[in-house]
C-alpha cells in the first residue's frame, strides 16, 4: 500500500496521540496541523489528510488552508463523531470514494483496513500521485526531483546501478508530465546491434536495405508528442551518437532510406548504468552529447544505500503477487536482518525476484534465515556477528525482558543445539516476542509499549518498521 505524507488535523491530544503512534506503525509520515505554520507546496505536497476534533471552525479553516490545492484530490480519513464529518465528504467530491471513517477508541487493523479500502478505490483516478516506493531519504529526495522536473520539457538523464528502477523513473516523469495522454515509447540501445539502431530510432522506407519489405515507422515517431526513453544510452555507438545529438539540436531526422525530413516534438530521458564522465576521458561517449543529455540529471540511490525502504519494498511485491494470485513471503525478523546484511548488487530488481521465489518456495509460513538462499546466508556481510551490536541487542532483550517480568534462562545453563544456531535470527526472535508482549500489555499503545521497554516511542517505532511486524487486534 502506498505510505503517504499524513496531515492530522485534531485538537484531542489523546486522539492524536494514538493516530500518530497507528500511521507511524504502519508506515506513513504524519504531522499534526497544529505544528504546522505554513506549508511550501514547491518542495512538499501533503497526500493524505485525517480530520478529527477541532477546536473551533476557524482553527479547521486555517488547518485545512495547509493542504493547498491537495484538498480536492488527498485521501481522507475522518472520525466519525468529527464535526466536520459532512463537509470532509463534499471536499471529498460527490462520490466521497476517498473518505473513510473511523471509530474510537482506535485500532490498527480498523486504520490499515481504512486506508486499504481508500487506497484501492481512488488510485485508480489518482493519476497525479507518485508510485515509487520507499520513504528514506534518498527516495524522498527522488520523488521530489521527479514533481520537480516532471512539468517541464527538460531532458532528463537518469543514473543508477542496474536492477534501481531507471525505467520507472522515466515513466513517473512521464505520468506527471503535461505529455502524460501521449505515447511513452521505451527502447533499450545496448541491446539492439548498431547497425540496426539508427532504423529502430528513426524508422526507414521500403526497399533502404536487405529485409526492408515495408516502410516502417521509427521510436521518435512513435513517440509524437509523448516521451522517449532511451536506456543503456552509455552502450551506443560513437557513429550513431553522432547522429542522435543532430535530432537532439535541430529536432528534425530522416527515415533511413529516405529523403523527407520530419520534426519530432518528443521528450528525451534518456538512463545508464555507466560513468559517462569516465567514457568521455576514455573516448567512448560524446562530451557534446553528454551535457545535451544531463540538462536534468537524477541520480537512484542504489538498494544497499536504503536499507530502511526493505519492509516497504516486501510489503509492495507482495502486492503485486496477490494481485497475480499468488502467495506472500512472510520473512522472519532474523531473516529481515540477515537481508539487511546483502550487499544487493541487483538492487530493487534482486529483491523483487527473492520475494518471489521465497512465496513459491514457503507459500505457509515464515521465511526464516535458513531458508534463504545460499548467498544471502553466507555473503562477506553475513559471515560475521559485529561484538559491539550483538552485545548491544543482547542488552537490549535482557532489559527489555526484565522490565515485562520475563527472567531469562541463565546463559550458562542454556544448551546450544547440537547441530548449532543461527544466533542472530534468535535473537531478534527473541526481541520480536518481547515487543509482542509489551504491546498486548499495553493494549497495543505503542507509547505505552515503548515506557515499558525503557526506549523512545520513536525507536520503537522503528523496531516495529525493521521487523515488519503486524498489531492486528491490538488498540492503537
Amino acid at each position: 500500500m502506498q505510505k503517504f505524507d499524513f496531515l492530522v488535523i485534531e485538537s484531542d491530544a489523546a486522539r492524536a496521540e494514538a493516530l500518530l503512534s497507528a500511521l507511524h506503525f504502519l508506515g506513513h509520515r504524519p504531522q499534526l496541523a497544529a505544528e504546522c505554520r505554513s506549508v511550501d507546496e514547491s518542495t512538499h505536497a501533503w497526500q493524505a489528510v485525517y480530520v478529527g476534533k477541532v477546536e473551533s471552525e476557524a482553527a479547521a479553516e486555517r488547518q485545512l488552508a495547509l493542504l493547498g490545492d491537495a484538498a480536492n484530490h488527498v485521501p481522507v480519513l475522518v472520525a466519525a463523531d468529527a464535526p466536520l464529518a459532512e463537509r470532509c465528504a463534499r471536499m471529498a467530491s460527490p462520490s466521497a470514494t476517498r473518505v473513510a471513517a473511523l471509530e474510537f477508541p482506535l485500532r490498527y487493523e480498523q486504520v490499515a483496513e481504512a486506508l486499504r479500502g481508500v487506497h484501492a478505490r481512488f488510485a485508480g483516478s489518482q493519476s497525479g500521485a507518485l508510485r515509487f516506493v520507499g520513504h528514506s531519504a534518498p527516495m524522498v529526495r527522488v520523488n521530489a526531483l521527479i514533481r520537480q522536473v516532471a512539468p517541464f520539457d527538460s531532458t532528463v538523464l537518469v543514473l543508477g546501478e542496474s536492477g534501481t528502477g531507471k525505467e520507472m523513473v522515466a515513466r513517473a516523469i512521464h505520468e506527471h508530465s503535461a505529455r502524460r495522454d501521449k505515447p511513452f515509447v521505451a527502447i533499450n540501445c545496448g541491446a539492439i546491434p548498431a547497425e540496426l539502431l539508427e532504423s529502430e530510432l528513426f524508422g526507414h522506407e521500403k526497399g533502404a536495405f536487405t529485409g526492408a519489405i515495408s516502410a516502417r515507422k521509427g521510436r521518435f515517431e512513435l513517440a509524437e508528442g509523448g516521451t522517449l526513453f532511451l536506456d543503456e544510452i552509455g552502450d551506443m555507438s560513437l557513429p550513431m551518437q553522432v547522429k542522435l545529438l543532430r535530432v537532439l539540436q535541430e529536432r528534425m531526422y530522416e527515415r533511413v532510406g529516405g529523403s523527407k525530413t520530419q520534426r519530432c516534438d518528443v521528450r528525451i530521458i534518456a538512463a545508464t548504468h555507466r560513468d559517462l564522465e569516465q567514457a568521455i576521458v576514455e573516448g567512448k561517449f560524446r562530451e557534446d552529447l553528454y551535457y545535451r543529455l544531463s540538462v536534468f540529471p537524477l541520480e537512484l540511490p542504489a538498494l544497499r544505500e536504503r536499507l530502511e525502504d526493505l519492509p516497504v519494498l516486501i510489503d509492495e511485491f507482495n502486492q503485486r503477487l496477490a494481485r497475480r494470485g499468488l502467495d506472500v513471503a512472510r520473512f522472519s525478523a532474523g531473516a529481515m536482518h540477515t537481508l539487511r546484511e546483502h550487499a544487493w548488487p541487483g538492487n530493487v530488481r534482486e529483491l523483487a525476484n527473492l520475494v518471489e521465489r521465497m512465496a513459491i518456495l514457503c507459500p505457509h509460513g515464515e521465511v526464516r534465515a535458513s531458508e534463504l538462499p545460499a548467498k544471502y546466508r553466507h555473503g562477506p556481510a553475513c559471515e560475521e556477528v559485529h561484538g559491539a551490536a550483538l552485545l548491544a541487542l543482547m542488552e537490549d532483550v535482557h532489559a527489555a525482558a526484565g522490565a515485562i517480568g520475563v527472567h531469562p534462562v541463565d546463559e550458562s545453563q542454556r544448551l546450544l543445539p547440537e547441530d548449532g544456531i543461527d544466533l542472530k535470527d534468535h535473537l531478534a526472535d527473541i526481541e520480536v516476542g518481547l515487543i509482542r508482549q509489551a504491546l498486548d500489555a499495553t493494549g497495543g499503545v505503542v507509547a505505552h509499549a515503548a515506557r515499558l521497554l525503557r526506549m523512545q516511542r520513536t525507536t520503537l517505532v522503528e523496531k516495529l518498521r525493521k521487523y515488519g511486524l503486524q498489531a492486528n487486534g491490538l488498540a492503537a
